[in-house]
């Protein structure tokens, strides 16, 4: 189904000019330079060591974990194992560097490192998520 069709069957997903201005969301959203980056790893010791790091060398402005069930096929076989879902909210300037320091603490041997753009965001928000993934 093509997004216009979507949205026109469900306006309310879909961040439009149009929406914006029926909601009163115009003024206070504004799009963005900001990237959702997410790992997985399989504690929360681990999950706890990457969002710390990140954030500390304002890589990112926060880090979010939860707790998941992931099922992939690796070496051959189906695997069903409970892991740590990692969010980090940065910038896309920063992307590499995320990149680079998620792997280089990575405890997999192959990480999953997905980057997803942010294309609205509550602006006062967007300001502070820019403000703290930035260099000082």
């Amino acid at each position: 189904m093509a997004r216009s069709r979507i949205a026109a069957r469900y306006p309310a997903c879909y961040n439009t000019p149009e929406r914006q201005e029926a909601t009163g969301l115009k003024d206070r959203t504004a799009p963005v330079n900001l990237i959702a980056v997410i790992t997985t790893v399989g504690s929360v010791e681990d999950a706890r060591k990457l969002a710390t790091a990140l954030v500390e060398r304002r890589l990112a402005a926060c880090a979010q974990i939860s707790q998941i069930e992931s099922v992939y096929r690796w070496k051959g076989a189906i695997q069903h194992e409970p892991e740590f879902r990692v969010l980090f909210k940065t910038t896309a300037a920063r992307y590499q560097d995320v990149e680079e320091a998620i792997r280089a603490l990575h405890p997999y041997e192959l990480p999953a490192i997905h980057a997803f753009a942010i294309e609205h965001v509550y602006a006062p928000y967007g300001a502070w998520v820019e403000e703290n993934s930035s260099v000082t």
